[in-house]
């Protein structure tokens, strides 16, 4: 399957994992409200600690070890089972260790209980073996299928500020079930080889070293949600799910470009194929900072409109935290390109691993400082500062290896384009609410960009061009 219909499969798989609370968000907004969708966010991101414990690094580690094999169906057998058989270790250690929260520590004991479900789901889930194979197809059938029965689901049972233990259980059932469903395709792959225990553990120390950063990420990532529900509320918890969750989808197609290059580098890079790897590079830079540019500066014109028009009244709060966390897309998307295509292919892990702990560690301490003060606000700064940091770390860390000035310049023509699409889109239209009004404002500004992203690349083709010719 070629590089192009890869991305596409991976962009559709990212968005279905994210597309059934994005659709039912408004729906549920509106039935269980603010503390219905904390409490569910709250118990999610603890749950989620447990699930790490279970991957460790795997999708990085586990990508990056099948597509050094992917051609030869033995060596890929043997690291399969070797790599499973640490991953169910790791899952006994994990299930241990929830259900001893869920006994002496849980806040909401009824919600831990039904998120058992959301750890044993990690047992089951060996999407870095397909990613790593660059079978992106079976994971978007096998999403696509699970999350229109969610979501009938969600509109079916779900009618009451009761129901949130229900909405809560949907979720699960259907997490358990999209891993459960790739397993009969695994034989068409490979065959079985019974691992070694010195095989094994050939495979704890790398994953163990792409663990870190996967910990230490996700304290920006989760810990503020987990941070807010022991320090403020769980209505303040709700509002910052919201706000989070948009960014979330907007980042979905970093990921999925990410994702799906990781394994392809690391092909090439086996294969010492680095010229065709930097050209790639290139082109990854430039797509994703057309598009942040577009996503973030889109947003900041439209956050108040329409947080109003989707969650309904009573989540004015979420476009303000909206505003302030759309910023991390801009160091997100440049990271991500910089870690999946050029730092882990290279096996550059200590970069990875030193701006993820650098990062937690800022976002730990601007939370402790700024949360009991100022809530959701607090922790949406402290992701910001965090992502910042992480991007910037990992830049200045490799400034010597790939050209900064040339990407530096496309980020600026992006960023200028989309700074002007903003001035446009405020000054024509304000904030005024309506979801006809919306969508002409999102028609509008997509349009403006459009024509100044081409005006901006056409002056930076011409730029090269003369660049070339003096060199000649």
């Amino acid at each position: 399957m070629n590089l192009k219909k890869n991305i596409l499969f991976n962009f559709a798989y990212q968005i279905l994992a994210l597309v059934l609370p994005f659709i039912t968000a408004p729906y549920l907004s509106r039935i269980i409200g603010a503390e219905g969708v904390g409490v569910y966010s709250f118990s999610q991101s603890i749950a989620l600690y447990f699930t790490y414990i279970t991957l460790l690094g795997l999708s990085n580690y586990g990508n990056r070890a099948i597509a050094e094999v992917q051609d030869d169906e033995n060596k890929r057998s043997k690291i399969f089972f070797e790599i499973y058989s640490m991953q169910f270790c790791s899952f006994l250690i994990s299930i241990f260790l929830y259900l001893v929260y869920v006994i002496f520590f849980s806040v909401n004991q009824i919600a831990a209980i039904i998120m058992i479900g959301w750890v044993v789901s990690a047992a089951f889930d060996i999407n870095w073996f397909f990613f790593g194979m660059e079978q992106f197809k079976l994971t978007v059938i096998r999403n696509t299928i699970i999350k229109i029965i969610s979501v009938a689901c969600i509109f079916i049972f779900i009618h009451a500020p009761s129901d949130q233990y229900l909405y809560i259980l949907i979720m699960v059932v259907s997490t358990l079930l999209s891993q459960i469903c790739l397993w009969p395709y695994l034989k068409r792959y490979i065959h079985f080889v019974k691992p070694s225990w010195k095989g094994i553990l050939l495979h704890v120390k790398p994953n163990f070293k792409l663990f870190i950063p996967v910990i230490a990420a996700s304290l920006y990532n989760m810990m503020d949600k987990v941070m807010l529900g022991y320090l403020t509320n769980m209505r303040d918890v709700g509002f910052y799910e919201n706000a989070d969750k948009i960014v979330k989808m907007i980042q979905s197609l970093i990921v999925a470009i990410g994702t799906v290059m990781l394994p392809r580098m690391t092909s090439l890079l086996a294969k010492d194929e680095n010229q065709q790897g930097e050209k790639y590079l290139d082109i990854s830079f430039r797509v994703v900072f057309i598009y942040v540019s577009a996503a973030v500066f889109g947003i900041l014109s439209v956050s108040s409109e329409f947080c109003t028009v989707y969650f309904g009244a009573g989540f004015e709060k979420t476009s303000y935290l909206l505003n302030i966390l759309i910023v991390t897309v801009l160091f997100f998307g440049a990271g991500n390109v910089l870690r999946t295509q050029f730092l882990i292919p290279q096996k550059r892990d200590g970069v990875y691993i030193k701006s993820a702990i650098l990062g937690a560690v800022l976002n730990l301490i601007v939370n402790l400082i700024l949360i009991p003060r100022f809530g959701s606000y607090g922790a949406a700064i402290a992701t910001v500062l965090a992502e910042v940091v992480v991007c910037v770390y990992q830049f200045w860390s490799v400034r010597n290896e790939i050209s900064m000035f040339k990407y530096l310049f496309e980020a600026l023509i992006s960023l200028c384009c989309g700074g002007i699409m903003f001035a446009f889109l405020d000054k024509y239209f304000g904030v005024q609410y309506g979801i006809v009004r919306l969508i002409v404002k999102i028609v509008s500004g997509a349009l403006v960009y459009l024509i100044l992203i081409g005006f901006g690349l056409g002056i930076e083709k011409i730029i090269h061009s003369v660049n070339c010719h003096k060199g000649k």
